[in-house]
């Protein structure tokens, strides 16, 4: 019996798809090796809906196991094939093998994006023998807009976003394959041994970003200086006009003009309305940061917890750009439905009484998803970050309907024996859209009472506080992410995972990113000898002809052999210094290592001899392990992890 093969990218979304599209009682779900699709009828057709999970093909090396470099032949296989942690794969590619055998229509149903469209491309051409199929084109997951846009897909796919797609995978991978073995060579022949490191077209511009505010850091030299203030009226706190003093007897002057004042007087009030209009909608870069600033969340963590909201069809596509709604979402259904939860419930009733609901637009845009926005789709047992993540992308897309906020700012001058200090109150006038944003607005209020010009007012304690200038803040993951944005640096998806690899390959480490030594020694050594690896400007210039290929006006081809003649200038001015930067590479290991070990620390009593045991460090496996204190009598030993590690004190 023939049916249509729709080709989902995972399986929650093949179930949420074959849910909407079925009619009554038709569903069935067949499982196979903890594998699972879906067949059902529709207007008396038949159609399996099979989910791959992510990508079932990647890139392998042609040029055998040897490790050299450059090399540029590569060809899609399927993953199981090139890695065995990827052998889970295997029964969703021949779920796709079984039904398509009797498929005679294909249509992808895939996330609109190029990674979704890639994975589909390469189901389509490796395993179902096919050039093309129907493609359906959808921001939710909800049972409406799957069925709207089955009923109107596609005739054909996307070849532009398709071979931008392979183009990125190609360019990816060779750059990544033929700098890491570079790198790892260098490293090899200075000390011996194999310690994997790793760099890319976007990986090694981050981390020189990162080095550039370590260095800045560590070269900064604090400067000492005094803030002077005042608390008048027994509640009002006051700073000097200048709120940095740098020269000592300038401080010592006005302490000594002012330390013993009872009094001062009011010599200016300037009072302000400031306007606060609301918020944008959230892209994924603007989700990362501010769920940074409210819980902590890294943008890796954001991002996984985003894409299970995505797939719970009870946001909109997170991997976006935009920071626009377009009123096709229909504004107004969608608060209806969020009416229905309590939450949301004051909210939603105070803004559908306006007459012409107007989204505030920001002006970054995505040609394939809008912003994103809550389906209004009700929650059922979400987990504590997934509701935390849902209610802040809830309350945003509330706030952007709001009204304009209002503040009253006020800036009290108070002269004490000819020296000016000043006070800045703020008050809440019109909370406006910040009542619908709730505890994520700053709501944050300064108090300052109502007073004249000439009025006196009590001067009740008199304060130097010396202070020392501070270095650049460090970049936080969330940090980075933006500035890459900015920058143009890698795509939404993928900033969060580049920033994580870094940490992985311990180039940087902590929440508010230190670089560590290795990773000062690996963009050190590629600046000095290799400097093209890290140009932003090279990794950018990529970027725009990957996108003129989306658009068809280039060709991946050409894109692809234009890197090759690039990759091969590099590796033969790497290999020009190769000796030089091995050396500088060791050094920088060694410095971390030395720096983070723990050789000679405690690690609890020998369960044989009863002596201590101590963290030691074996040179001929270049590694640490925990070893008897009373070697050679005690030969009791134990191998400690290649990664990082902390000793647990227990007593």
């Amino acid at each position: 019996m023939t049916h249509t093969l729709m080709i989902s990218e995972k399986p929650d979304a093949a179930h949420k798809i074959a849910m909407a599209l079925a009619d009554k009682n038709t569903i069935h779900e067949i499982k196979i090796n903890k594998t699972r699709y879906y067949t059902f009828k529709r207007g008396g057709k038949n159609y399996a809906v099979v989910p791959a999970v992510g990508h079932l093909f990647t890139l392998k090396n042609l040029n055998g196991k040897k490790w050299t470099y450059p090399v540029f032949e590569s060809e899609w296989v399927p993953s199981f094939e090139a890695d065995k942690k990827a052998l889970f794969t295997k029964q969703y590619y021949k779920n796709f093998e079984k039904m398509g055998k009797d498929a005679d229509e294909f249509i992808v149903c895939t996330d609109w994006d190029t990674e979704g469209s890639v994975i589909a491309y390469n189901i389509l051409r490796f395993i179902l023998k096919r050039k093309t199929a129907q493609r359906m084109f959808f921001t939710t997951l909800t049972s409406e807009e799957l069925n709207e846009s089955f009923e109107n897909a596609k005739k054909t796919i996307d070849k532009g976003m398709i071979n931008a797609g392979l183009a990125r995978h190609r360019l990816d991978w060779m750059y990544g394959v033929n700098l890491t073995r570079a790198l790892t060579l260098s490293l090899k022949k200075a000390r011996g041994g194999f310690h994997l490191l790793s760099t890319g077209r976007v990986q090694g511009p981050t981390l020189k970003i990162l080095t550039d505010r370590e260095e800045e850091i560590m070269k900064f030299k604090p400067e000492d200086y005094w803030e002077i203030r005042i608390k008048w009226n027994k509640d009002y706190d006051a700073i000097y006009e200048e709120k940095r003093i740098f020269q000592k007897e300038i401080m010592e002057r006005i302490a000594k003009e002012c330390s013993k004042a009872k009094e001062g007087v009011i010599k200016k009030v300037t009072i302000k309305e400031v306007k606060v209009p609301p918020p944008f909608p959230f892209n994924l870069t603007d989700l990362q940061s501010e769920a940074y600033n409210q819980f902590k969340y890294n943008p890796y963590k954001t991002q996984e917890i985003a894409q299970k909201l995505y797939t719970h069809a009870l946001i909109s596509y997170p991997r976006t750009s935009s920071q626009k709604l377009p009123p096709r979402i229909n504004y107004a259904k969608i608060l209806s439905k969020l009416k229905n939860q309590k939450f949301y419930s004051k909210n939603c009733e105070e803004l559908l009484k306006e007459k012409n609901l107007k989204a505030n637009q920001g002006k970054k845009d995505d040609s394939a998803h809008t912003a994103i926005y809550p389906t209004g789709e009700t929650p059922k047992s979400l987990s504590v970050q997934e509701k935390n993540l849902y209610d802040l992308i809830a309350r945003r897309f509330l706030s952007v309907f709001g009204k304009t906020g209002l503040k009253e700012s006020k800036k009290i001058i108070i002269n004490v024996n000819n020296n000016n200090f000043v006070s800045h109150g703020s008050t809440i006038l019109d909370k406006g859209w910040m009542k619908h944003y709730g505890k994520y607005a700053n709501n944050k209020e300064t108090l300052l009472p109502e007073l004249k010009e000439g009025e006196k007012v009590s001067v009740d304690k008199f304060e130097t506080l010396k202070k020392e200038t501070q270095p650049p803040n460090r970049y936080t993951h969330a940090g980075i992410v933006s500035e890459m944005e900015k920058r143009g640096l890698g795509t939404k998806g993928t900033r969060a995972n580049i920033v994580k690899t870094l940490n992985d390959r311990e180039y940087i480490r902590e929440e508010s990113i230190h670089v560590t030594k290795l990773g000062l020694g690996v963009t050190k050594a590629l600046k000095e000898y290799c400097p093209r690896i890290i140009s932003e400007d090279l990794t950018k210039r990529f970027e725009k002809l990957m996108e003129l290929i989306s658009k068809d006006k280039e060709t991946k081809e050409e894109v692809i052999a234009h890197a090759q003649d690039v990759l091969t200038e590099i590796s033969n001015e790497f290999k020009d210094n190769e000796e030089k930067i091995g050396k500088e590479l060791n050094k920088s290991l060694e410095a971390m290592w030395e720096e983070e070990s723990n050789v000679g620390e405690k690690a609890g009593k020998c369960p044989k001899c009863g002596g201590d045991l101590v963290i030691m460090y074996s040179k001929k496996n270049n590694q640490e392990f925990i070893g008897c204190a009373n070697y050679p009598k005690c030969e009791t030993s134990y191998s400690l992890p290649l990664t990082n590690y902390e000793l647990t004190k227990k007593t």
